[in-house]
């Protein structure tokens, strides 16, 4: 077992969460600390030193991405040990959500050195936050593999959870994912969040079928999807739901609303509930 207070070790890794858009999301705390780093470790150099100047933070870079990773992250953990104070940062939000620094804290945590993390924007939140899908219970995948194959494959293993699924995808591949999220999860409810934060930030929410038709031109920016998750339990009582239903309309309450009061209650589809109803109307 490994106990370490984050502030009580002068050697510390400082990871700085970034904008993801809208500069005015760098907290001040985000601010002061990079200001009082020795070093800054960062994704890539071109974008880190734009933000930087702009407030006004002068500060040597250092270059620790995926290519190099391993070996600036032992440098990174060396500097730290001789008493330096370094910050990482990856180009936007946290370090290591689908970037680099994973292995730079790993790397911390063997050596005994504390890690302290300075939070701020993040896209998968952001995203989750702002759609209308449940965010009670959610899982977070990431960028899907590029591959169709290997990406049917991934999304075969997720297609049975029951939690709201969330996925990074960048313009240029955003047709085939779309496509294939319908084909493997079938038409589930989804959200499509872009530019977040940004001035053009949008949120479009449809089916994956409505989705998977939509014209490709018209998504720019980096994207945050989430995806309604598997709640259709295969081993529903059919009997149940019809009593309930039976009983809810014998007190005039109508079809759709019997629908969405027994979906609620048993935790089902709206529409599967209200097919099944249709279907049986002559038995309720």
């Amino acid at each position: 077992m490994q106990r370490n207070k984050s502030y009580s070790n002068s050697n510390t890794l400082y990871l700085v969460a970034t904008p993801i858009g809208n500069l005015k999301d760098m907290s001040p705390r985000a601010l002061e600390v990079l200001s009082n780093a020795d070093l800054i470790a960062c994704e890539d150099t071109r974008n880190t030193s734009s933000l930087l100047l702009k407030f006004d933070i002068h500060k040597e870079l250092v270059s620790l991405r995926e290519h190099n990773e391993v070996s600036m992250s032992k440098h990174v953990i060396d500097l730290i040990k001789e008493g330096k104070k370094v910050c990482y940062v990856s180009d936007a939000g946290y370090p290591g959500i689908s970037d680099p620094g994973k292995i730079l804290v790993k790397l911390a945590r063997e050596e005994n050195l504390s890690v302290s993390v300075i939070p701020g924007s993040n896209a998968l939140l952001t995203a989750l936050v702002g759609s209308s899908l449940d965010s009670s219970h959610f899982y977070f995948h990431g960028f899907l593999n590029p591959t169709e194959s290997k990406m049917i494959e991934e999304l075969e293993e997720l297609k049975t959870k029951k939690e709201t699924l969330i996925f990074y995808e960048s313009p240029h591949r955003i047709k085939k994912t779309l496509m294939t999220l319908y084909k493997v999860l079938g038409n589930r409810k989804i959200s499509l969040a872009r530019e977040l934060t940004k001035l053009n930030e949008e949120y479009i929410e449809g089916s994956l079928e409505e989705l998977s038709n939509i014209d490709e031109n018209t998504l720019i920016g980096e994207m945050v999807l989430v995806v309604e998750g598997n709640n259709q339990n295969e081993e529903v009582d059919i009997n149940k739901i019809l009593e309930r239903s039976k009983y809810l309309l014998k007190k005039n309450i109508s079809l759709k609303d019997v629908a969405d009061i027994v979906s609620y209650e048993f935790d089902l589809k709206k529409n599967y509930v209200y097919d099944l109803l249709i279907k049986e109307k002559d038995n309720l």
